[in-house]
């Protein structure tokens, strides 16, 4: 009869860590929005969108790595990153930027810059010889 009450006790115990895990997983999690969600929105998003190369400014004063996305829509917003630029930044296609929108810019937190495979377009010649 003891070991009822500790099997009873034990499943207890893992449904409610269980629950805890799954819960704190999902609150953690930042969803993918477009530019228009991540203006309205306010809250921690991920916004993807090409980087515009030739408008970026990294204020060695303030920290602030201010650059500009554009996304599929050809909808342009501007980024403020509080950090040092990425030093492979100039190479990216585009860039995930997480964070949230205020006063009029997108407020990064975090940077996940894409870059092109170096293998992409490259092609691979067989040899007779193997």
């Amino acid at each position: 009869m003891f070991s009822k009450y500790r099997m009873i006790i034990g499943i207890a115990v893992i449904v409610i860590f269980g629950g805890l895990g799954i819960w704190s997983l999902v609150g953690s999690a930042t969803p993918y929005v477009g530019f228009d969600q991540a203006r309205s929105l306010g809250s921690r998003v991920q916004v993807l969108g090409k980087v515009d190369h030739g408008a970026t400014v990294y204020d060695d004063k303030t920290g602030i790595f201010t650059f500009f996305i554009t996304d599929e829509n050809g909808d342009r917003m501007q980024v403020n990153f509080y950090g040092t630029k990425p030093g492979n930044f100039e190479q990216a296609e585009s860039v995930v930027c997480m964070g949230s929108f205020s006063d009029g810019t997108f407020q990064a937190k975090e940077l996940l810059v894409k870059c092109p495979s170096k293998y992409q377009g490259a092609e691979v010649q067989k040899s007779d010889n193997i």
